[in-house]
């Protein structure tokens, strides 16, 4: 029994002398950039590990637990071979929020093993927490400005919502009181504002026919009449005769301008009084557009 626990003892003492040997070859340091800092100042702690090209070996990452310190960010350096030995550094930026006067940290680096690792710690690094605050004097200085300062006034959005909630009510009781009156003045200037249009073509095409009578000048300015009565009446002009164009108008003698229009079309004659027809048929369009306004005013 005596021979089993020094055997397991000898054992030990290689494992852990192996491990030792293996521990020299990876120099780790560990410090601050500065010595204090303030509560939740970002300060930087500078890690390096100095070891043989052909270990491999890690740097802790944001997975790390660094203690009562926050890792804000890692900045990593290029490593640096030289005689078979590589130099790896990074800077860790931390934030402390311990109220502890003095913080310790001691980071590691791993070397990695077939199926474990092995962890190098630096020397702890110090650092104080500052709790200094400038002190207030005794009497308070005061510096005299009397120069204008122009502070722009906010724009006050109360008063606008009020405004525009006043004037859509005034606008519903306008619509309320007065919208009869104010859709029927805008039916009779729209009905005024097709009649200037249709004038307008009316003009060009009777000019063009009395200089030029020809048979589609003629078809044009019969369709363009019955187009613009067809529209302010909804009546299907387009599709009546003249006999009954002048039976539902109850007005025989359109029959006869018809016809000296129509002269043009079927027969290529050219009447002498097609001025006065063009006339007659631009008076029957004004009279219906002024009982399409009349309609308007009684009914609206």
């Amino acid at each position: 029994m005596d021979r089993i626990a020094k055997l397991f003892l000898f054992m030990s003492f290689l494992l852990s002398l192996s491990a030792g040997v293996k521990g020299q070859d990876v120099a780790v340091e560990g410090y601050f950039l500065q010595d204090s800092a303030m509560l939740g100042e970002r300060v930087g702690y500078v890690l390096k590990a100095n070891y043989p090209s052909e270990l491999p070996v890690l740097f802790p990452d944001s997975t790390y637990n660094f203690g009562s310190f926050e890792l804000l960010e890692k900045q990593a350096f290029e490593s640096f071979t030289t005689d078979s030995t590589t130099l790896d550094s990074a800077v860790y930026w931390l934030s402390n929020f311990s109220l502890d006067s003095v913080q310790l940290l001691r980071l590691p680096v791993f070397e990695v093993l077939r199926y474990d690792s092995i962890s190098h710690f630096a020397e702890a690094a110090p650092l104080i927490l500052n709790l200094t605050i400038d002190e207030m004097p005794e009497d308070l200085a005061f510096q005299q400005n009397d120069s204008y300062l122009n502070i722009p006034t906010a724009f006050n959005y109360p008063y606008l919502i009020l405004g525009l909630l006043a004037l859509v009510i005034i606008l519903a009781l306008a619509i309320y009181f007065f919208g009869g009156g104010l859709r029927k003045r805008w039916k009779i200037y729209r009905e005024k504002k097709k009649w200037k249009h249709f004038l307008k073509n009316w003009d060009h095409s009777m000019q063009t026919l009395v200089n030029k009578p020809e048979i589609q000048e003629a078809d044009e300015l019969l369709g363009l009449w019955k187009g613009y009565l067809e529209n302010i009446t909804g009546l299907p002009y387009k599709e009546w005769t003249a006999t009954e164009i002048s039976e539902y108008l109850g007005n025989p003698e359109i029959v006869k301008d018809f016809r000296k229009i129509e002269l043009i079309i079927y027969a290529n004659r050219i009447d002498e009084h097609i001025r006065e027809a063009c006339d007659s048929l631009l008076q029957v369009s004004k009279q219906q557009l002024e009982e399409k306004i009349e309609k308007i005013r009684q009914h609206g």
